[in-house]
């Protein structure tokens, strides 16, 4: 599989860390040029290094911004393509979390949530949906949740984002079928992430409980099926959900 994905410039929000810098690292290494995008420095020029020691070429940089910001975002996009042409691959993967039952959940906490979950989705695909239509050609994915499909107690603000990925993918996927732009989206279950790590071993247990394969997901796990999605392999499948979770989902 190695350069499926040659000169192909791909962008990935929140790629400084768990799926998202794996998923810049899996691009990276089938060929791809990775724009990482996230808001700490510190992190992404880590990312950057190891991409760049992966591979061996000068094929990753860093831009940080405020993935929520609408301004910020079209400013980071110009310098993307100002960089490397193009952007053939969308990655919309920044996402938090802020967990709390409904009766005591701020407004505050609410809108942050929405903000850098889905309202980022839009700010990165309004920017980039021109110049690839203009090229008749692209790949979108957007990084959802099975919390989107299933909800989860505690979790109101998120699984709600999570389904407004979901409905925001298919939305999109038939508006620019017909400029051969696909959009899918993947919905990891419990994957061993810094999301994950602060759960208690009893919390740990009665997960593992729920799913099938007896085992939590890895970052790599998602960047195998997101880098299926940005290759050629994929050209016949849009307006998807894939859910990556070891069958806790079924349906």
């Amino acid at each position: 599989m190695k350069g499926l994905l040659q000169n192909q410039t791909a962008i990935v929000t929140g790629g400084t860390a768990g799926i998202g810098k794996a998923i810049a690292l899996k691009f990276a290494e089938v060929g791809a040029k990775v724009a990482i995008l996230g808001t700490n420095a510190e992190r992404g020029a880590k990312v950057v290094e190891e991409i760049r020691a992966l591979t061996g070429g000068d094929n990753a940089l860093f831009f940080p911004v405020d993935i929520g910001n609408t301004a910020q975002v079209d400013e980071v996009i110009k310098k993307v393509l100002e960089k490397f042409q193009q952007v053939d691959i969308l990655v919309n993967n920044a996402g938090i979390t802020c967990d709390q039952l409904i009766m005591k959940m701020s407004e505050e906490e609410w809108d942050r949530i929405m903000t850098v979950n889905v309202k980022s989705c839009y700010n990165t695909t309004h920017a980039l949906v021109r110049p690839m239509m203009r090229a008749r050609k692209g790949k979108i994915i957007n990084v959802s949740s099975v919390v989107g499909l299933t909800g989860n107690a505690g979790q109101v603000n998120y699984a709600a984002s999570k389904a407004a990925i979901i409905g925001f993918t298919k939305a999109l996927a038939l508006e620019l079928a017909s400029r051969s732009i696909c959009v899918n989206c993947i919905a990891p279950g419990f994957i061993e992430t810094n999301m994950t790590e602060v759960m208690t071993d009893a919390q740990k247990e009665a997960t593992l409980a729920k799913i099938p394969l007896g085992k939590m997901g890895k970052p790599e796990d998602i960047a195998n099926t997101a880098f299926f999605l940005a290759s050629n392999l994929s050209d016949y499948i849009t307006g998807q959900v894939f859910t990556v979770d070891g069958g806790m989902v079924m349906r």
